[in-house]
């Protein structure tokens, strides 16, 4: 999975570097506002750690101008200030957790864990994504619902690995087909092979609502 930090100290920010790849996390990083702010409305993250604290613009202005944009990217925020007044402030600016410093990592590590847990897009080691009933093998290349297999073709189930990867959050059709590896695909060939998973995977409960003028999300259906 991929995280974004965002801390100025350099001594804490390459501390929380070498813990947090050694978990198995692919991380990127940045040590100010601006560059954070620009990064995240960018690319795609699985989590991010964001101080409050940061130089050019603060943590709590980035977030107010990412959040919009990204409703459901799970954001921890840490910060040296822990008032009341403080906590409200950064989950009402749209922080889904709050962590005072000095912490210790294991609080960190169960914290991060806690969100990509909400977020359900759970990754095992072996490249393992689950969501829901659904579950998706991408080395083996093979899809299940609960235990039973899915037919899926091979660029089925890559529109499927990236709508797992961005489980709970809208996937626009360009950023499906820039994901795609090479695939050249048009909106209409997306739209396509959108309706043909939709209908394979109604079996694990999982289905692909369309978001007019957005794109697509993958959503839990309830029984």
């Amino acid at each position: 999975m991929k995280l974004f930090l965002a801390e100025d100290d350099a001594v804490l920010a390459d501390a929380l570097l070498t813990s947090l790849k050694r978990l198995g996390f692919e991380i990127e990083h940045a040590g100010n506002g601006l560059q954070a702010q620009q990064r995240l409305l960018a690319a795609h993250f699985d989590a991010v750690i964001l101080d409050i604290g940061l130089p050019g613009q603060s943590g709590l202005a980035v977030l107010r101008q990412v959040r919009p944009h990204k409703p459901a990217l799970p954001i921890l925020i840490l910060t040296a200030l822990d008032g009341l007044e403080d906590r409200v402030a950064g989950l009402d600016a749209g922080a889904d957790d709050y962590l005072a410093k000095p912490f210790e990592f294991v609080e960190l590590e169960a914290r991060l864990r806690a969100l990509l847990r909400r977020s359900k897009a759970a990754y095992t080691p072996r490249g393992e994504a689950r969501f829901g009933r659904l579950r998706l093998d991408r080395a083996g290349q093979r899809a299940w619902a609960g235990d039973t297999p899915l037919d899926l073709s091979a660029r089925e189930l890559a529109v499927l690995d990236v709508l797992l990867s961005h489980a709970d959050r809208v996937v626009t059709k360009e950023q499906i087909a820039a994901e795609l590896s090479g695939d050249e695909l048009g909106a209409n060939a997306i739209e396509v092979y959108v309706h043909r998973l939709r209908k394979k995977i109604e079996p694990a409960g999982v289905g692909v609502r369309a978001v007019r003028g957005l794109g697509y999300l993958l959503e839990a259906r309830s029984e």
